[in-house]
């Protein structure tokens, strides 16, 4: 089974072609010590320096970008598959999946090729750098769609058909981002459109969260927080000893908006279709 799920039986998992991709462009030019370096800097801003994202802080050198692409970037693609797979948003498949604060366009691309790659993925951006890179993940993964800069709070965004993801994003957007971007995602829900925020499960990253889940949940959506195996590809694996840190086990909390769609079976039932080995644990699931 390739690293990210079972494969589709109509195609070939592009996952890792993807990801040796990423090395080729990443790894190779900087080598193992500067991406680890990346890879730790990152860590730290988003753990204890939070307030520095604002300012780019992410993405101002190569390590750091290195990195997020080649590191992180795939990490948020398993769990944002992972997730989507459990909670059954690509069945059926949106017309349209808008993917805001994008990054390298992991977690919407992740969803459009659950969706056996039938979505048109639009991702939204403000680093240019970031952008680029988007777009060639959509050429690596042989997607539909683009990205483009833009400001995640002020893209339109789609009713009944459509999905939104916001992969961790609500984290970096401030209180006052946070205040404007619930509103227009319930409305969103509210016109048909599938909702998927998936953010840490550290709760001090995000103390914002209960109060979002408890409007999720009024809204008819659902709250979980996923504990998922993952068989790593070698580079990630290599970066992931070399930084001393481990993610043998992948981790996301998720909002779920179904919108025009029925809400997907309660776990253990909207788990099911994982298979054996793929998920170890998920826990803390709130059902309406």
């Amino acid at each position: 089974m390739p690293p990210g799920g079972e494969a589709r039986p109509d195609a070939p998992d592009p996952f890792a072609a993807w990801v040796s991709d990423l090395e080729t462009r990443h790894l190779s030019p900087l080598g193992v010590p500067a991406v680890r370096r990346g890879i730790q800097a990152l860590s730290t801003i988003y753990v204890e320096r939070r307030t520095s994202l604002a300012r780019g802080a992410a993405l101002d050198g190569d390590g750091k970008r290195a990195a997020f692409a080649l590191f992180y970037a795939p990490l948020h693609f398993l769990a944002a598959r992972f997730a989507a797979r459990a909670l059954g948003a690509a069945n059926p498949p949106p017309s349209r999946i808008l993917d805001l604060g994008c990054g390298t366009l992991a977690a919407g691309a992740a969803w459009a090729i659950e969706a056996a790659g039938r979505p048109a993925l639009v991702g939204v951006e403000r680093q240019a750098w970031a952008v680029e890179e988007a777009r060639r993940t959509v050429r690596a993964l042989g997607l539909s769609g683009y990205a483009r800069r833009g400001d995640a709070l002020r893209t339109p965004l789609p009713g009944a058909g459509g999905a939104i993801v916001a992969g961790w994003l609500a984290n970096e957007i401030g209180e006052d981002g946070r205040a404007r971007l619930l509103p227009r995602l319930l409305d969103a829900a509210a016109r048909g459109a599938r909702i998927l925020v998936l953010e840490p499960i550290a709760e001090r990253l995000s103390p914002w969260w209960d109060g979002w889940a408890e409007a999720v949940l009024a809204a008819g959506g659902r709250a979980d927080l996923w504990r998922f195996e993952a068989d790593l590809p070698e580079p990630i694996r290599r970066l992931d000893e070399a930084a001393g840190l481990d993610h043998s086990e992948i981790t996301a909390r998720t909002l779920w908006l179904p919108g025009a769609h029925p809400l997907a079976p309660y776990a253990p039932a909207g788990v099911s279709s994982l298979t054996s080995g793929e998920i170890l644990r998920h826990q803390k699931t709130f059902p309406r």
